[in-house]
């Protein structure tokens, strides 16, 4: 008999049972309705794609001071509760699990799209490099305001109002965003967090938002029913630390203490090290957390099953692959041919590149050749 692991088998992630460990990640795709409300259109993306076994809904600002982005979903007003009970009743009715990403973008905003035309917030007073997504299109990013240390509890209080929310919208679980530059990450690290209260300076320090906002999720959700999502070796929204390693194994042993349902790590893609990151192997976090690791970075068949073999992770996410191949799990199983990903349909747009998509199938096949 054989018992090796792969991407197709069972896993049970605390009291929720995954049929295979193929996980849609995250996926800003900018198609959320008037008042950042999630629509129909959400509905049949998120339901063509329920055979994951796992999906990590994309990120959604948990107050309208964390958008970054147009057309991003938010999960702060009744009417966008709505619009994602819409999604998650029908990626129920299909059998899938889903997952929402609460986030907040801190300093990577513009004024263009905050309330009232106000200056992003962010730990310290430090404008990325680059530019911001605004409605009519690029701008270079402003300095952002530093939160005042009594501000901090009513950011925190954001993060467990939208946990509440996400509850209420129907959610399996939810995810906590602390990578790719955006908050909690600017938080974690050193070259954007230059406070000098208790929110800055040693690991420690910087750690406790995350820590915070980690707590006050999981009081709203049970443990298990909640992960963490970080980027340790990410330099995407000009990140950077002086030791990351240190940095993120602090962070990674310290959330042990939540029994979280999961650790999603963004590994380190070519852009990370073309713009001189410091690698952080996943073992070196993989050593730490005690509990179940998601990997997410590239991953094909191929690559994916062997990380599951080898234990190096439990599940796998994918990323640009469930953009353009909804049934993935299927065309895995089969090692069919994969559809080719149209980047220019990544982001904002209507149907086209979004739930256009062909599904595999014997007419498919008949197609292709």
């Amino acid at each position: 008999m054989n018992t090796e692991i792969n991407l197709f088998s069972p896993y049970q992630l605390g009291n929720l049972e995954l049929s295979n460990r193929i996980v849609m990640a995250p996926l800003t795709r900018n198609r959320a309705g008037e008042g950042n409300v999630p629509r129909q259109l959400n509905a049949t993306y998120y339901v063509q794609r329920a055979s994951a076994g796992l999906i990590i809904a994309e990120a959604t600002q948990v107050a309208p001071q964390g958008q970054g982005y147009p057309l991003t979903p938010g999960i702060h007003s009744p009417e966008q509760v709505a619009g994602w009970r819409l999604v998650t009743d029908a990626v129920h009715q299909e059998g899938g699990k889903i997952f929402l990403q609460l986030w907040h973008v801190g300093r990577i905003s513009h004024p263009d799209l905050q309330p009232d035309g106000a200056l992003p917030v962010a730990p310290s007073a430090i404008a990325p490099k680059g530019q911001a997504s605004t409605y009519e299109g690029p701008k270079p990013f402003v300095t952002p305001r530093a939160l005042e240390t009594l501000e901090i509890p009513g950011i925190v209080e954001q993060y467990r109002q939208g946990a509440a929310n996400a509850l209420a919208a129907g959610f399996d679980g939810v995810e906590i965003h602390a990578a790719n530059g955006y908050l909690i990450d600017q938080f974690l690290r050193d070259g954007t967090n230059q406070r000098t209260d208790q929110y800055g300076g040693a690991i420690e320090n910087r750690a406790r938002f995350l820590l915070e906002v980690t707590e006050a999720v999981t009081s709203v959700w049970d443990s298990n029913r909640v992960g963490v999502r970080l980027s340790p070796s990410g330099t995407f929204n000009d990140m950077r630390d002086s030791n990351p390693l240190e940095t993120f194994g602090y962070a990674a042993q310290a959330l042990n203490r939540f029994d979280l349902a999961y650790l999603h790590l963004f590994e380190a893609t070519d852009a990370d090290i073309r713009h001189g990151g410091t690698i952080v192997p996943t073992s070196h976090l993989r050593d730490r957390f005690t509990g179940t690791l998601i990997v997410n970075g590239g991953y094909t068949r191929e690559k994916g099953n062997a990380v599951l073999a080898k234990k190096e992770a439990d599940l796998v996410a994918f990323g640009t692959l469930f953009i353009s191949n909804p049934d993935l799990p299927r065309r895995l199983a089969l090692n069919a041919p994969l559809n080719e990903a149209d980047p220019t349909t990544f982001y904002g747009g209507t149907e086209k590149g979004y739930t256009d998509y062909p599904f595999w199938s014997v007419a498919s096949k008949v197609a292709n050749h």
